[in-house]
C-alpha cells in the first residue's frame, strides 16, 4: 500500500534506507520489532517520521530530521520509520501520505499530527511545544506515564473494542451479520494469549475506526464457550480464524502484533469494500459529507449538457465509475458538476470557465488541491490518482484559503438538454414600407 498525500511534489529517485539514516545519526530507526519497546513503553516524547525512500519530500527532509534529532538529544527522542518496508506500522497509525510526523506524547496509543514546518528550527520548536504541554498535564495530574502502562492497568478503551462472544451470540453476529470477522479463540490460563490480548484490543479499536466497523474483531473464551469452539475444531490456543459471510472460515497465518492484525483486517475490508457512489453536486450538506468524510474527493466537471448531450455525458460519467471501482480500496469521495453549476467551487479550483470536462483530487482538511493535466478517459485518469496515490502530484492551496459556497441545484433529469424556448412574434399587423428611400438602404 502507497499512500496518499496531497501536497507532496516529488521524484522517483529510490534510495536505500542507509542513504536516510545510519546509525551514526541521533535518529531512532524504528521497526515493528522495536517500534512498542522503544516508543509505546517508552515515557520520553517522541517525534516520528514515516517516510518511503522513493518519496522526494522525504529526501528533502531527511537533513533537517537529522538535525532536529541532533538539537533535541536527551530532551526529545526523535525516530523514523520506512513505512513503505513496514507497512504494518504505516496502517496501524492511519499513515497515507509521506513524510507524515506523529508526535507520541501523554498518550502513546493517541499519537498526534504533526502539523508545523519541516525546517530543523521549525522541527524543535514543535517538539519543545509538545514537550511543554506534557510537562504542565502531568504537573496537573491529567497524564501519567506512557499509553502503554496505563493500556495495561486500565485497558477498557480498548477491551471494549474486542467484542465478546459466546456460545448464545456467535451465529447471530458473526455468521449473520453482514461485518467481516476476526475471531480469536483463547484459554485464560494460556500464555500466548496473554501476550497477544494487548496487541488484539489495540488492534481491535484502530480496525474499528478505519473500517468504519465493517471489520470486527472479537474473542471467544473457548473453555467456557465449548460449543462454538468445538465446531470449528479448535485445538490450540490463541486460533485466530477468519469469518465472511455465507463462506467458510479461514485461519488466519499472519503475525501477532497489532500492526499485522491491523494489516490483514484492512486487506479483508478493501476486498469486500462496496465502489463508492458517483454523486451529483446538489448541496453544500452533500458536498460536505462526502469529502469531509474521505480522506481526498475526486470532482468532475463535465460540460454543459447542450454541449454533449445525455449520451456523452454517460460516457463521461462511466469512464469515472470505473476509476472509483479501481480506486475502491482508498475509500475516497467521487463527485461532479456541471460547468456552470458551481461558478465558486471551479474558480477555486482554478479552471475557470473552459476546458471541460476537467477533474480535480482535493483534501478538505489540508485546504490543497490536484488538477488531472492529462485526458479525462481511463489512462489519464488512472495515471493521475495513481501519482498521487504514490506521493508525486503537484499540488496547490484553494484560492482565497478557504471552501468556496457550494449552490443547491436540481439533479440531472438524465435526458439531453434543451434549448430556451423562444417567443413567437406575430408580425402580421407591422407595415413594411416598400417605398423606402434609396439613400436608406
Amino acid at each position: 500500500m502507497r499512500p496518499l498525500l496531497l501536497g507532496v511534489l516529488g521524484c522517483s529517485l529510490v534510495l536505500s534506507v542507509q542513504a536516510f539514516y545510519s546509525a551514526s545519526d541521533d535518529v531512532v530507526e524504528l521497526t515493528p520489532s522495536n517500534f512498542n519497546k522503544e516508543v509505546i513503553q517508552s515515557d520520553s516524547l517522541w517525534l516520528v517520521e514515516f517516510y518511503a525512500p522513493w518519496c522526494g519530500h522525504c529526501q528533502h527532509l531527511t537533513p533537517d530530521w537529522k538535525k532536529a534529532a541532533t538539537a533535541l538529544k536527551g530532551i526529545v527522542k526523535v525516530g523514523a520509520v520506512d513505512a513503505d518496508q513496514h507497512k504494518s506500522l504505516g496502517g496501524q497509525y492511519g499513515v497515507r501520505g509521506f513524510p507524515t510526523i506523529k508526535i507520541f506524547g501523554a498518550n502513546k496509543n493517541k499519537p498526534e499530527d504533526y502539523q508545523g514546518g519541516r525546517t530543523s528550527q521549525a522541527i524543535v520548536d514543535g517538539a519543545m511545544n509538545s514537550l511543554r504541554t506534557l510537562v504542565k498535564e502531568r504537573l496537573s495530574g491529567k497524564s501519567g506515564g506512557s499509553g502503554y502502562s496505563k493500556q495495561q492497568s486500565s485497558g477498557a478503551g480498548n477491551k471494549d473494542a474486542v467484542v465478546e462472544l459466546t456460545d448464545d451470540n456467535f451465529d447471530k453476529m458473526v455468521l449473520e451479520g453482514d461485518e467481516v470477522w476476526m475471531v480469536e479463540f483463547f484459554a485464560p490460563w494460556c500464555g500466548h494469549c496473554k501476550n497477544l490480548e494487548p496487541e488484539w484490543a489495540a488492534a481491535a479499536s484502530a480496525v474499528k475506526e478505519q473500517t468504519k466497523g465493517k471489520v470486527r474483531l472479537g474473542a471467544v473464551d473457548a473453555t467456557v464457550h465449548q460449543t462454538v469452539s468445538s465446531r470449528y475444531g479448535i485445538r490450540g490456543f490463541p486460533t485466530i480464524k477468519i469469518f465472511r459471510k455465507g463462506e467458510e472460515p479461514e485461519d488466519y497465518q499472519g503475525g501477532r502484533s497489532r500492526g499485522d492484525i491491523i494489516e490483514r483486517a484492512l486487506d479483508l475490508f478493501s476486498d469486500h469494500a462496496a465502489t463508492p457512489e458517483l454523486l451529483e453536486i446538489l448541496s453544500e450538506d452533500l458536498f460536505k459529507k462526502t469529502c469531509e468524510d474521505s480522506q481526498l474527493c475526486v470532482i468532475g466537471v463535465l460540460p454543459h449538457i447542450l454541449d454533449t448531450g445525455a449520451a456523452g455525458r454517460n460516457g463521461y460519467l462511466e469512464v469515472m465509475k470505473k476509476m472509483s471501482e479501481k480506486y475502491k480500496k482508498k475509500m475516497w469521495g467521487w463527485l461532479w458538476t456541471e460547468a456552470g453549476a458551481q461558478m465558486e467551487l471551479e474558480a477555486s479550483l482554478g479552471i475557470g470557465g473552459f476546458g471541460y470536462p476537467a477533474m480535480a483530487a482535493i483534501n478538505t482538511r489540508k485546504m490543497k488541491f490536484a488538477l488531472l493535466r492529462g485526458s479525462f478517459s481511463e489512462t489519464g485518469i488512472h495515471e493521475f490518482l495513481r501519482e498521487l496515490s504514490v506521493g508525486r502530484g503537484s499540488t496547490a492551496t484553494f484560492g482565497g484559503g478557504n471552501m468556496p459556497k457550494i449552490h443547491t441545484v436540481e439533479p440531472w433529469d438524465g435526458n439531453d438538454g434543451q434549448l430556451p424556448v423562444e417567443e413567437d412574434y406575430d408580425l402580421s399587423d407591422v407595415d413594411l414600407d416598400d417605398d423606402l428611400d434609396k439613400d436608406e438602404l
